[in-house]
C-alpha cells in the first residue's frame, strides 16, 4: 500500500483540500515528472540504503527482511533496481497502480463498478537472484572498546574561554560513517523573556533554506553528500547533528556552517511553518497523551508566564505563534546565534587535524551578540495535585504520577536511585511495574518510570506512566500504589539486583559503542567539564550497590503522598466521573524541553 496525509487546521475548507490533494494525486497517473525530480528521488533513497548498510546494527535487520522475503541478496538488488529507474517508469507505474477506484479517502464508499488494478504474480526469487553479483565491500571498520578509560585516551579536547570547544575521537568505521554534533548555546534569563517560541521557531526554521539555496537545493545538496543532518533549536540552545562519510565530512561541515551562520528566513517558508505548528497542536488538542503530558509538566515546573522555561497551554502556545513575526526571527538570530559558547563533538572515521582547523576556521570568529550564562533550575518543592481530564470519544487514557526530588547526579544516593528506579519501571518488561500491571493483571498497553537528576543543579524528578483503558483506572492506580509501598517497605532481592546491574551496565555500554550516542555523551562532558572517568566512577559505585543501599535510597527520596497525578481519558462511563473536569477546547500544549 502506499499512504499519504494531511493535517487541515479547522478553519480551513476541508473541500478545498480534498480536492487540491485528490488533484495531485490524480495527476501523478498522467503527468509524466522531470527527469530532475526522479534523480532526487533516486539520490535520497541511494544515500538512505547507503547509510542504512554502513550501520551494522541496521544492516541486520534489513538483511533479515529480505530473508524473510525469499533471499537476502535482494536487499541490494533493491539498491540496483533503483538506479534503473527512469521518468518513463514512473509514469507507467502510478497509471498502473494510482487509480481513483483503489484509494480510500477518509471513509470509504465502494465504487459499484470498480476498476481494480490487476497485480501481476510474484516472480520466481531463484530467477532475480541467480546471476547477482555484489559491489566492492566496504570498509568493515575496528573492534573498538567501548571502555571509559578507552575513550578518554583516544579523545582529543579543544577547551578555550569564548570560542568553540571540541571532542574529536577517530577510529574505524564500518563504511566509514562518522557521527558529528555541534551545539550553540546563547542568552540568560533576562534576555530570553518572553522569546521562547521566537526560539523555537527559529530553529525551525534553520533547514528551510540559506541566503544562497533554497529548501530543496539546501536538501538535494545534503542527500549528494550522503548526509543526515537534524538541526534543532529551543529555549537557550541550538545546534545539529550529523551522520555522514569520511569523504563528505569536510563539505558537510562547509554546508551546516552556512545553515547554521546565514539561514535564508523566507517568507513563505516560514508562513508554512507556522501553519504546520498551528496544526499539529490541533491535533494534540483531544489526545490524552497529550493533555496529560503538558498538565504534568506545568505542575512540575511552575515558572512564571514569560519566563523561556514557563509550559503554556494549546491556547497560549497558538496566540504565540500567531503573534510571532518573521522580524523577531530574524532579529533573534542576529542577537544571539555564535559559537562563542558553543562545542563540537566528532566520532568515526575521520582526518583530526582537517577537521579541527576547518572547524575552528567556519565557527572560530563567529560571536553572538548578547552574552550566555546558564539558567539554573533549582528544586522546587511542589504541592501535590491529583488531576483527572475528561477526553471524550478516546479508547486509552494516560496515566502520569511523580514528583520533584533535591537530587544532583554527583550525589551519593544517585547511583542507588538509577538502578532502583531501572527495576521498578525503567528496566521496562522485566522491570517491577510492567510484570505487575501490564504482564500479570493486563491492565495496561504500556507501563514504565523515569528518573533524571540535573548536573549542575540540585534537581530531579521521578515520573511514572502507563496506558490504559479507562475502565481500568481504578485498578491499576491501586496496583502502582502497591508496587511502591512494596519497593519502599521491602526493596529489591539479590537476584532483581544482579539482573539488573548486569542489563543496566550493558546497555551503557552498548550506548558509547553508537557513534551518535557517544558524540552526544562527549558533547555534555564538555559542556560540564568531565571526561569519561566520571562514567568509570559512577558504573564503579552502581556495581558496588547493595539492597540495604537501594532501599535506603528510595526510601528517602520516593514519597507516594508527595506525588502529583494526572489521568487523560473518558472516564465518565464509569466510576469517577464525578471528580473529573471535562477538557476544554484548549488544555495543554506541544512538548518543548
Amino acid at each position: 500500500m502506499v499512504l499519504f496525509g494531511a493535517e487541515i487546521l479547522k478553519e480551513k475548507s476541508l473541500d478545498e483540500a480534498k480536492q487540491a490533494f485528490v488533484a495531485t494525486l490524480d495527476s501523478a497517473a498522467f503527468t509524466k515528472p522531470s527527469a530532475e525530480d526522479v534523480e532526487r528521488a533516486k539520490t535520497t533513497l541511494l544515500k538512505n540504503w547507503d547509510l542504512e548498510f554502513r550501520n551494522s546494527e541496521r544492516v541486520g535487520l534489513s538483511i533479515s527482511e529480505s530473508i524473510a522475503t525469499g533471499d537476502w541478496r535482494l536487499a541490494f538488488l533493491f539498491r540496483d533496481n533503483i538506479r534503473k529507474v527512469t521518468a518513463d517508469d514512473v509514469l507507467r507505474v502510478a497509471k498502473h497502480y494510482f487509480k481513483p477506484s483503489n484509494r480510500t479517502l477518509g471513509t470509504f464508499v465502494p465504487d459499484p463498478n470498480p476498476i481494480r488494478a490487476e497485480i501481476p504474480e510474484a516472480p520466481n526469487v531463484n530467477d532475480l537472484v541467480k546471476d547477482y553479483k555484489g559491489e566492492a565491500v566496504v570498509a568493515e571498520g575496528e573492534a573498538f572498546d567501548p571502555s571509559p578509560a578507552n575513550i578518554d585516551s583516544r579523545t582529543v579536547r579543544t577547551e578555550k574561554a569564548n570560542t568553540l570547544e571540541t571532542a574529536l575521537l577517530t577510529k574505524k568505521t564500518r563504511g566509514n560513517v562518522v557521527a558529528a554534533k555541534i551545539t550553540l548555546r546563547y542568552g540568560d534569563e533576562k534576555s530570553l523573556t518572553n522569546k521562547a517560541t521566537i526560539s523555537d521557531l527559529t530553529g525551525s526554521m534553520l533547514d528551510k533554506g540559506t541566503k544562497s539555496k533554497n529548501r530543496q537545493q539546501l536538501k538535494d545538496e545534503f542527500d549528494k553528500l550522503k548526509a543526515r543532518v537534524s538541526f534543532f533549536g529551543s529555549g537557550n540552545q541550538a545546534g545539529v547533528n550529523i551522520e555522514t562519510t569520511k569523504e563528505n565530512l569536510s563539505s558537510v561541515i562547509k554546508l551546516v556552517a552556512e545553515v547554521l551562520k546565514a539561514p535564508s528566513f523566507d517568507e513563505n517558508e516560514f508562513e508554512k511553518l507556522k501553519q504546520e505548528e498551528l496544526a499539529g497542536i490541533e491535533s494534540q488538542r483531544s489526545e490524552p497523551q497529550a493533555i496529560a503530558f503538558n498538565q504534568y509538566r506545568r505542575i512540575v515546573s511552575p515558572y512564571p508566564k514569560g519566563d523561556v522555561r514557563y509550559v503554556g497551554t494549546f491556547d497560549e502556545d497558538v496566540a504565540n505563534i500567531k503573534a510571532t513575526t518573521l522580524d523577531q526571527i530574524k532579529q533573534f538570530h542576529k542577537d544571539f546565534y555564535g559559537a562563542n559558547n558553543a562545542s563540537a563533538t566528532v566520532v568515526g572515521d575521520f582526518d583530526q587535524a582537517a577537521i579541527q582547523k576547518l572547524l575552528n576556521a567556519e565557527f572560530g570568529s563567529w560571536k553572538s551578540a548578547k552574552p550566555f550564562t546558564r539558567i539554573a533550575s533549582p528544586y522546587q518543592a511542589i504541592k501535590p495535585e491529583n488531576k483527572t481530564i475528561e477526553t471524550p470519544d478516546k479508547a486509552n487514557a494516560m496515566f502520569l504520577a511523580g514528583m520533584n526530588m533535591p537530587v544532583q547526579d554527583n550525589d551519593p544516593d544517585y547511583p542507588a536511585l538509577v538502578l532502583g528506579n531501572y527495576m521498578l519501571g525503567g528496566g521496562f518488561l522485566n522491570s517491577r511495574l510492567a510484570t505487575r500491571i501490564r504482564q500479570k493483571e493486563g491492565l495496561s498497553y504500556g507501563v514504565g518510570s523515569q528518573l533524571s537528576a540535573s548536573s549542575l543543579d540540585k534537581n530531579g524528578s521521578f515520573m511514572s506512566y502507563a496506558i490504559y483503558a479507562p475502565q481500568n483506572a481504578e485498578k491499576l492506580e491501586a496496583a502502582f500504589k502497591e508496587e511502591i509501598d512494596k519497593v519502599l517497605k521491602e526493596g529489591f532481592t539479590a537476584e532483581e539486583i544482579a539482573a539488573a546491574k548486569s542489563g543496566y551496565l550493558q546497555s551503557r555500554q552498548v550506548g558509547r559503542a553508537q557513534d551518535a550516542s557517544l558524540a552526544n555523551t562527549l558533547t555534555n562532558n564538555l559542556y560540564l567539564n568531565r571526561t569519561m572517568q566520571w562514567d568509570a566512577e559512577f558504573e564503579k559505585n552502581l556495581s558496588a550497590l547493595t539492597s540495604e543501599k537501594i532501599k535506603a535510597a528510595m526510601q528517602k527520596h520516593i514519597d507516594y503522598s508527595k506525588m502529583s497525578f494526572v489521568k487523560a481519558g473518558e472516564f465518565s462511563k464509569g466510576k469517577g466521573a464525578a471528580s473529573s473536569e471535562k477538557a476544554p477546547g484548549v488544555l495543554g500544549g506541544t512538548e518543548k524541553k
